[in-house]
């Protein structure tokens, strides 16, 4: 029987010793299809859904990506739907007796010649746009700020042609916290890092209330800026650069306008900086990429994500830096992480990072399962483990050579295990921080994710998304699946677009249209 395409009955297996596998086809199978090899169903399955390979007894563990994701609550013949009312997840992994720094993949032969058109920082990073950020210390000058940017983008930036953008990195922080609390580090070194980031040139602009607890010299201290910027001209001697603050309690200012007029000279002095930077052939090496996922479905583990993976080695091949992270969406992998790590060290810092956010869940009263939403079920993800199995795929082979705790900034090269929440908002926030200067975003389900902040390149996981979507998708993975295109096709195809889009040469979608979403800090420190 086939389905309303007209296709024949397709499922995919991830691995031969899996006892379910999921439905290919577009719009699902109806009970009673029959696939080449004899299996017939016994109910209607949705696409991306699973199905028993086998007869399950209840009780009996149920393998995908030869990993137990669950076991069988009742007994589910042969051609059953497996999803996630009939499935007991399994227990978290414990984070003792992990397997250390013991697989050590074979060494991939250095990727070279390969360059994009990068904007080099005093500091050496390099950035993929030129845009000029206004940093605030408190989320009550944000409208001010907004009705300034507004101003900026409509009088100044057409005079300042080499400029990308102005943006506001407007959060929700800086007043009514603890902010002396032993957690209140994450969000104030993650807004730090933020205004540093490789896109913004090292031109810091701060607009501040006045009264608020996160004043600015805390969040941005003598030796956080480079002194070659030479803001305020001072003696030249080191630590001696002073920030460039806009207050808007200022005696200075008498009303509102005399406010913006501030934001806006100010704004002027660093766009005409900004201005006279032009871009310049440096290495692939110079790419710091962020990989995430968000509205997953059941084919993300099977397209798009292993061909961000095969993506993931072809930077680490040219001396790029790549960040993975979401915590709750590695954690029931995390033998397969400490096993890759390079060092006994970084496997540590990894089991480190996994018993805090443990600890963080537990404080909740929540665990790792409050991860899956509808959208995930939906598209044929039982839960966090299956989940989890298809989100690590993105970190590719390479081996793990450094952690970054939340809102700290990476300072080598190779892959790296950025920790953050799963949430895609606080997620993307806190890989800016870590200092990416691109972004790579897969999703099943579907969603208008961007950046203001860097170029974030869409990937779709399923044909049928990418054709909805065609203006919103920058890569359509479902060709794996249709069998159009290979994981290393779909790879090598990021890999290029990622240099154009770091170039100039391309804009994503999320670009074009202007889609971008807020800031959200990681603050796990109390409110007062």
């Amino acid at each position: 029987m086939s389905n309303a395409t007209g296709a024949s009955p397709l499922y995919i297996r991830i691995h031969a010793n899996d006892n379910v596998a999921i439905v290919a086809n577009d719009g699902g199978l109806k009970a009673g299809a029959e696939f080449a090899d004899g299996l017939r169903l016994v109910d209607n399955v949705p696409q991306g859904h699973k199905v028993a390979l086998v007869d399950l007894a209840e009780g009996e563990a149920i393998v995908r990506y030869n990993v137990v994701i669950g076991y069988a609550q009742k007994a589910l013949p042969r051609g059953s739907w497996v999803h996630e009312r009939v499935m007991r997840m399994p227990l978290a992994p414990e984070l003792d007796g992990l397997p250390i720094a013991t697989v050590k993949p074979p060494a991939l032969p250095p990727l070279e010649g390969y360059t994009f058109e990068g904007y080099r920082n005093a500091d050496g990073s390099v950035g993929s746009r030129n845009i000029l950020a206004i940093t605030e210390t408190v989320q009550c000058v944000a409208g001010v700020i907004d009705f300034a940017v507004q101003r900026i983008k409509a009088e100044l930036l057409p005079r300042y042609p080499n400029v990308d953008d102005v943006v506001a990195l407007a959060h929700g922080y800086g007043c009514g916290v603890a902010i002396d609390a032993p957690d209140a580090i994450v969000p104030i070194r993650t807004l730090r890092n933020i205004s540093l980031n490789p896109n913004f040139g090292g031109e810091v602009m701060v607009v501040s209330l006045g009264c608020e607890k996160l004043q600015p010299e805390r969040l941005l201290p003598p030796g956080s800026i480079p002194i070659v910027d030479k803001r305020g001209e001072t003696d030249g001697k080191e630590g001696d650069a002073e920030l460039d603050v806009v207050c808007l309690q200022d005696d200075e200012h008498i009303g509102f306008m005399s406010m913006i007029d501030s934001v806006m000279r100010q704004a002027e002095v660093h766009l005409a900086r900004l201005n006279a930077r032009r871009r310049e052939t440096v290495p692939a090496s110079e790419l710091v990429v962020g990989v995430q996922c968000g509205g997953s479905d059941a084919f993300s583990g099977v397209t798009a994500n292993p061909a961000v993976g095969f993506c993931t080695d072809l930077l680490v091949r040219a001396g790029a830096t790549v960040m993975f992270s979401e915590v709750t969406e590695v954690r029931d992998g995390i033998d397969q992480l400490t096993s890759r790590a390079s060092t006994p060290e970084v496997a540590e810092a990894m089991i480190r990072e996994m018993a805090w956010y443990d600890a963080y869940l537990q404080k909740g009263r929540v665990d790792r399962s409050a991860n899956t939403t509808p959208g995930n079920k939906k598209g044929g993800l039982s839960n966090i483990v299956e989940k989890a199995m298809g989100s690590i795929v993105k970190s590719g082979s390479a081996p793990i050579t450094g952690v970054l705790a939340p809102g700290e900034k990476a300072t080598q090269k190779g892959l790296i295990y950025a920790a953050t929440p799963a949430s895609d908002f606080i997620c993307g926030t806190l890989q800016l921080a870590a200092g990416i200067n691109l972004h790579v975003f897969t999703t099943g389900r579907g969603t208008p994710y961007g950046l203001a902040e860097v170029p974030v390149i869409k990937v779709a996981t399923r044909s049928d998304l990418a054709r909805r979507w065609h203006d919103l998708m920058d890569v359509n993975a479902g060709r794996i699946a249709d069998g159009e295109a290979t994981i290393e096709d779909i790879g090598w195809e990021m890999f290029h677009l990622m240099l154009d889009v770091a170039s100039g040469r391309k804009k994503t979608w999320a670009e074009h249209w202007k889609l971008h979403n807020a800031l959200v800090l990681f603050n796990p420190a109390p409110v007062t």
